[in-house]
């Protein structure tokens, strides 16, 4: 990004340039973290809650944010946190499935996310996604999808190097199986 993020962070502290530096963020970050958080969340309306509840806590804490990493990095670690809280409500507040309804509910909210283009390869991939455990899940998106080093997410997930590598790997095992027994059956 041709953002200079010290200015940005600058003016978000600053109460006479924050609301326009704050619009700058939302831009520049915003389409980036839509991305991300539709990786780890069945709904574009969830997706929608959780970048709005993300935008909201980073404006309330960027007086907080140290600069020890990219401010890209903490944004992502903010959104993260948010739609791992939000998961977690979630499952709290829902009643009981059958087997085949969260597949069903999952790739029809896919289909109706303006940001699929209808691709039947991106939508296997993103339903096998969303068979694996969260954190595998979040793993796997910010490494395959947004091709993050494994040192940045780290800082974002607060988890070893290795422990990220191995989740990696278990992920794409994962998904490899899920997709051949797909293939499979057509």
């Amino acid at each position: 990004m041709a953002l200079d993020e010290k200015q940005l962070v600058a003016g978000l502290s600053d109460a006479r340039s924050r609301e326009g530096a704050f619009r700058t963020l939302v831009n520049e970050y915003g389409p980036l973290l839509h991305r991300h958080l539709l990786r780890m969340l069945s709904s574009p309306a969830d997706v929608d809650d959780v970048l709005q509840n993300t935008f909201v806590k980073v404006f309330r804490s960027i007086d907080g944010f140290r600069g020890d990493a990219k401010l890209s990095t903490w944004l992502y670690r903010v959104a993260t946190n948010e739609a791992l809280n939000w998961l977690r409500s979630k499952k709290r507040r829902e009643k009981s499935f059958t087997n085949e309804e969260p597949q069903r509910l999952a790739e029809s909210a896919l289909r109706a996310d303006p940001y699929f283009d209808g691709d039947e390869a991106q939508a296997q991939l993103i339903l096998a996604m969303k068979t694996l455990p969260e954190k595998q899940r979040m793993v796997f998106s910010l490494r395959y999808f947004d091709d993050l080093p494994y040192r940045e997410i780290s800082e974002i997930t607060d988890t070893s190097e290795g422990a990220l590598k191995a989740s990696y790997h278990l992920a794409a095992k994962k998904i490899e199986e899920i997709l051949k027994a797909y293939v499979q059956q057509r």
